[in-house]
Order: structure tokens, then sequence, then C-alpha cells
């Protein structure tokens, strides 16, 4: 097809400031695919970002890591053919490092080094918040055939929460609590039962905790949460705040895992836990960055296979022109948003 000179995106154009604007459409280099944007959703790291918590994003900047498209140029070496359908897992090390020889490619020891291959979409490169974006074709997952754009663009979100159940090394008939009702927390919720999880409580409040209570076994509000307390096998945080990850410790029976994944952001501090309740409690407590190893193309098997419900997730649908309404409407949670998405090849 033949490709526009210029395309619509958003730009974060300093901390604070956002636009949409048309910008150059990306070229492909090497190892990389251009892709249509169909799907792509606003996540709360795009607040941190937008807010200049990561230092390695450079202002101006085209956001968005949880997105979905169609290839329709390669760059030298890919082997993707245009028209493939394809979710995108944002993380690509450089390859040759201790950890990315290890397969944690997340924790990547030449972060942001665009020269030595590391890549982080919508993050030190340009993101899925526009028309078209240029991506790595190491982070391109082929959809499977049943599973829409729509659903495609939960490929991150589902990888990184199979990543910490897998990280907490769930088994079967285990009693998993989840802390925050986000979008995350619930596809980790349906992934714990999907993996044989015995019984799986969420822990959150406000509306977004009860319109989704059926998405696992019980729902308590966090204000009664020392109902819970050390009853868990196993409990997985993805509400990013502090007294999240203590009331999470504080869950965990004697001898369980407690994985924290919500805190990306410098910032929060842990305090105020006694460290005699990890200690003689035996507990393992985990941080858990990201999606390595594969597990994005392991958490589509379980899309594909209806095991996880990404559609009831999606709370609210926008172009990309009116991406200022849509970053308000999930900002400010207006009618209980979990995630927004735009469609930016839809147009105006």
């Amino acid at each position: 097809m033949s490709l526009p000179p210029r395309m619509r995106a958003v730009v974060f154009e300093r901390p604070g400031a956002f636009t949409v604007t048309d910008v150059p459409t990306p070229r492909t280099a090497r190892g990389e695919a251009l892709v249509r944007v169909h799907a792509s959703m606003v996540c709360a790291t795009d607040q941190k970002i937008l807010a200049g918590k990561f230092p390695a994003t450079k202002f101006p900047h085209v956001p968005g890591h949880e997105f979905s498209g169609e290839v329709v140029a390669v760059g030298e070496g890919v082997t993707l053919a245009p028209g493939t359908r394809v979710g995108v897992e944002v993380h690509v090390g450089c390859g040759v490092c201790d950890r990315c020889r290890e397969g944690m490619y997340t924790l990547c020891l030449n972060y942001g080094k665009r020269e030595t291959g590391h890549a982080h979409v919508g993050f030190t490169t340009g993101g899925g918040l526009a028309e078209y974006a240029s991506v790595p074709a190491a982070a391109l997952h082929e959809l499977p055939d049943d599973v829409s754009f729509e659903a495609g663009a939960w490929t991150d979100n589902l990888g990184i929460a199979l990543w910490a159940l897998e990280r907490g090394r769930l088994a079967a008939g285990d009693r998993v609590v989840v802390f925050g009702p986000g979008a995350i927390g619930l596809c980790a919720a349906q992934l714990a039962r999907a993996m044989g999880a015995g019984e799986v409580t969420l822990v959150g409040r406000g509306e977004r905790l009860w319109r989704v209570d059926d998405l696992a076994d019980d729902a308590v509000d966090e204000r009664d949460v020392e109902t819970l307390k050390g009853t868990a096998d196993l409990v997985v945080e993805f509400a990013g705040t502090a007294d999240a990850a203590r009331q999470a410790i504080g869950t965990a029976r004697r001898g369980g895992r407690v994985v924290l994944g919500g805190s990306t952001g410098v910032g929060t501090e842990l305090s105020g836990v006694d460290l005699s309740t990890i200690v003689r409690g035996n507990l393992d407590v985990l941080g858990s960055l990201a999606n390595p190893k594969g597990a994005s193309a392991r958490a589509l098997t379980f899309l594909a296979r209806g095991k996880v419900d990404v559609a009831r997730l999606v709370t609210h649908h926008f172009p990309l022109a009116r991406f200022d309404e849509a970053w308000r409407t999930f900002t400010e949670r207006r009618d209980g948003a979990i995630r927004v998405m735009l469609h930016p090849a839809a147009g105006t």
C-alpha cells in the first residue's frame, strides 16, 4: 500500500502537555515492521510518562504501548508478511547482555540504548497512539484467527499478568488474592482461574470493583482487607500503592508467596512493614516486571481459547482525534473506566 508522508499521532510535547497533531510517518529500519494501528489503549503508566517519571523517555514523544494492528511494510531481515495481524509486546532486549541471555530481556543491561538493539516501545521509541508505529519485529506476535484487533491490544497486559502468576509459582488449588481490580489485575484473576486456582479473590474499591466482581470467586473492599489476613497461598499486587503492598504482605499465609507488580515508576516507598512478618512467616516476596521469556505468546493461547474476557474491560472507545476526552475519561475514572481504547486506523 502507498504510505502517507504524514500521520496523526498523540504527542507528549513536554511533561504535563500533550496534543494530537500531524507528524512524519515512521519508516522501518532493519528488523522493524510498520504497523497500521487498529486498537490502542491508555494505561496508568502513560500518566507516569507524561509526568516525566521515566527518565529514558525523551520529549517530544509519541506514546502508546498497548496496541495491535496490521503489518503494512517491513524492513530488511523481517519475515512477517504485509497483512499479518499482530499484537505488540513492548520490551525488546539487546539480546547479548547477561540478562537477555537468561531470557530476562525486560531487565536488559543496555536499557535505552537503541544502537545496541534495545527498545521499549512507547517509552524509549515511538508507540501506538498514532496511525502507524514502527516496531521491532521481535516485539510482534501474530494474532490467532479468532482474536480481534481489540482483543489483540491486550497482548502485553496479558503477558504481564501471566508472568506475575508464573513468578509466584501458582499451583492448582491455590487460594489467590489479587490486589487492584484494574486491567492487569483483572487479567491476573481470570488467568489464575484458568490455571487451576482453587479460589480467586479481588481486593479493591469503588465502582470498578463491583462491576467486574464476577471475574473472580469473591471481591473484598480494601477497607475490609483485614478479614483476609494470613489466608492466601499466593498474593498478586497490581494496585501500585504502598498501602496495597503492605496489605498484600499481610494477606499471605505463613510460607506463602507475594508478587508485587504495580509500582513500576519511581517514588513509591514501602514502610510500616514489620520484617518479622516476612522472616518468621517464611514468605517469598517477589518483584515482577513486565513479561519476559515469551509470556505474552503463552498468554495469547488463553485468549484464543476464550479463557479470558478482555472485551468487558474496555469501558470506553474513542477515535484518535478525541484523545483529550479519552485521556480525561481514563485519568478521572469517569463511569468506572478500566481501559479506554482508541482506534487510529478508523480516522475521525
